[in-house]
């Protein structure tokens, strides 16, 4: 930990930090005789491994063998941490190029190289390792973010822009050689040092990547050189193991890393900033220069050989990766019960609470599916001591884990779906669904992060307002049952010995090899418009959105045989009020909530109000209330729901540039 350099006479701290040290850099001449705990396990004030400060409000990485503390808005900072209910997991548990490539199920498995200095971490071998890194041992590692180079050795750009490949005024990364038009990026030209995106989310160039070359003012030693000088060259990022040990001996420091040539076949040791990655087909440097010289020539003939052998390893490393990922589900935790994160709590109900029923012992079926039990028709589990039926109950479900055998199946268009092996009686239990159990601010999180790297399969479903089941990393089979827009499930909120849980219930007689389904509804998380496969007659076309049922479709049926009637007999009768077809919230069409008043045509998703349910009689959408005070409104955004009374209605309102239109604060 002192002098950073392996060696023999190692000593290994037994506190709470598994920091290794040489004796002499401990000023110690022998092994010590009892314990040896290190200063800072001592003292109590670890060093954060992140930002370098000391103190005594780090944490320590959940990971047994880590000993890495961290200050918690520290770790937060990075995307590869992962947040559990004993604590968090941190970066150096995951491996950075696979997180930037939005690989996350591969992201944490198999064997890491870790960064000594900060919390890098990378699997090991060429395909992820970034060129440039450093290796103190097999397992650590300085990576190519501490490199020592000034001002002086900075990014050579590229002269045209990345997005159009025109020239003119040009903002250039500090840390490779892309350019850009501020425009082409839709930004303003800013002020001081600016990085590219690449380069701020921690994009690396790798080994056996063909990339373009400029040497800049490196000293001309050849006609090649000379070209090089003013020539971005093709070439292959090398190994530093793999080349030539004169070339291995060359003075080069961390982040530099060797390339190969081509067409010259020399190598050199170059950094980042000279150097940036190619692409299929690419000629753009190449126009007008081939006739320059032979070698150059030769070099692009090359390196599009090359990079079409490796296009191929790659592809059929993927292929076979695929193959074998296909034949069963993305990793997750198997669990039976909910796993409680951060600051969410399980209820436990003291046993003079839990609701007693009025089943005997006796009975055919005490607290059965057809019996009359008051718990089980209020959706109240039946506790072991309290229930009068004892032993014989027969509403304890949820505790018993008393699930009918199920087996993991492929769909066609579907992923993974869940299949029962016997058949089901309607209404009986069929599973519960568990995950770990969080708060909206978590989920929230999770969401974002997740649409950060590409995830479009969620698993989150809301128990309570601020109480969110997520079975995506953890869970039990429940979580791999599909959506129908005619389930032959449903989701029942239970409470069990205190505590709201969700039960999986048949809607229907179930026969044995049928796929289980529910309707994710307005309840799931995450899904947004999610194109729907379900393929029953009354599919919505997408997930979130409430299908047609059959009471609709008959009304719809009446109110047409109506019209035509109406028609036949020439009656004239006041024409019924109409309603907007789209949401006044989103603008997105689907099943919507119609506003009861007068004259009024807005309609609203469920979801857009907050609701779960329809509401009960003569509803008044929020357009009619003050958005500050909820008394009957004046003035009205004609964009929006926003609207104010007598009180509030000055300057909030303004005249759009759209015929005049009154608009609120939120539209531009």
């Amino acid at each position: 930990k002192i002098c950073e350099s392996s060696g023999e006479s190692l000593l290994s701290c037994e506190g709470e930090c598994c920091s290794v040290f040489h004796m002499e850099c401990l000023g110690l001449k022998s092994m010590p005789d009892e314990k040896f705990i290190c200063t800072e396990c001592k003292n109590g004030e670890h060093t954060c491994f992140s930002c370098k400060l000391p103190g005594k409000d780090v944490k320590r990485c959940s990971v047994n063998t880590c000993g890495k503390f961290y200050h918690e808005a520290c770790v937060r900072k990075f995307a590869t941490a992962l947040f559990e209910s004993r604590g968090f997991r941190c970066p150096q548990h995951c491996c950075t190029a696979c997180s930037v490539d939005k690989d996350i199920h591969k992201a944490s498995k198999g064997r890491m190289v870790r960064c000594f200095r900060c919390p890098i971490a990378y699997h090991s071998g060429d395909g992820c390792i970034a060129a440039g890194s450093l290796f103190v041992s097999s397992h650590i590692l300085i990576c190519s973010n501490h490199s020592k180079r000034n001002h002086s050795s900075s990014a050579v750009n590229v002269g045209f822009c990345f997005v159009c490949a025109r020239g003119g005024k040009l903002l250039c990364c500090e840390s490779c050689p892309a350019s850009f038009h501020p425009e082409c990026l839709n930004i303003e030209m800013p002020e001081g040092c600016w990085n590219c995106n690449d380069c701020k989310a921690g994009k690396k160039l790798r080994y056996k990547q063909i990339v373009w070359v400029k040497l800049g003012n490196y000293r001309q030693v050849c006609y090649f050189w000379v070209l090089m000088l003013w020539m971005w060259w093709p070439a292959e990022i090398c190994n530093p193991r793999s080349v030539p040990l004169n070339i291995q001996g060359l003075k080069h420091d961390i982040g530099d890393f060797p390339v190969f040539f081509f067409g010259s076949h020399d190598y050199y040791w170059v950094h980042q900033g000279r150097v940036f990655p190619y692409v299929e087909g690419d000629k753009s440097f190449a126009e007008g220069q081939t006739s320059i010289n032979k070698t150059f020539k030769k070099a692009l003939e090359e390196a599009a050989k090359r990079f079409q052998e490796l296009k191929a390893q790659r592809e059929s490393k993927e292929a076979l990766e695929i193959e074998r990922n296909s034949r069963k589900p993305p990793p997750y935790k198997h669990i039976k019960s909910n796993k409680v994160i951060g600051k969410v709590q399980i209820q436990v109900a003291d046993l003079s609470e839990i609701p007693r029923c009025n089943c005997k012992p006796s009975d055919e079926n005490p607290c059965g599916l057809e019996s009359e039990c008051l718990n089980r028709m209020l959706q109240y589990e039946c506790h072991p001591q309290v229930c009068p039926a004892g032993e014989r109950c027969q509403n304890q479900c949820f505790t018993k884990r008393l699930y009918p055998d199920a087996e993991i199946i492929k769909t066609d268009r579907r992923g993974w779906g869940l299949r029962t092996k016997r058949s089901i009686k309607k209404g009986e239990f069929v599973n519960e669904y568990v995950g770990e159990l969080i708060d909206e601010e978590e989920c929230r999180l999770r969401i974002k992060r997740a649409h950060e790297n590409s995830v479009t399969n969620f698993y989150m479903l809301t128990v309570t307002k601020d109480r969110i089941i997520d079975a995506g990393p953890k869970g039990n089979y429940s979580r791999f049952m599909n959506h129908s827009c005619n389930p032959n499930c449903e989701t029942q909120k239970w409470t069990v010995n205190g505590d709201i849980r969700v039960g999986l219930f048949a809607l229907c007689d179930i026969p044995a090899g049928m796929e289980l389904t529910f309707n994710y509804n307005l309840d799931c998380l995450g899904n947004g418009r999610t194109e729907c496969h379900c393929g029953a007659e009354n599919c919505s076309g997408f997930l979130g959105v409430r299908p047609k049922t059959a009471f609709a479709t008959a009304n719809e049926e009446k109110v047409k045989n109506a019209k035509l009637k109406q028609k036949k007999r020439k009656i004239k009768t006041e024409q019924k009020q109409m309603h907007e077809d789209n949401c006044f919230q989103c603008g997105d069409g689907g099943e919507l909530v119609m506003c009861d008043k007068k004259d009024c045509p807005k309609a609203y998703h469920l979801l857009c109000l907050n609701l779960t349910q329809p509401p009960f009689g003569k509803w008044e959408c929020p357009w009619h209330q003050c958005d500050i005070c909820s008394n009957p409104a004046v003035s009205f955004c004609e964009f929006c729901p926003h609207s104010f009374c007598k009180d509030h209605e000055k300057g909030a309102l303004v005249a759009s540039a759209l015929d005049g239109r009154l608009c609120c604060s939120a539209h531009d």
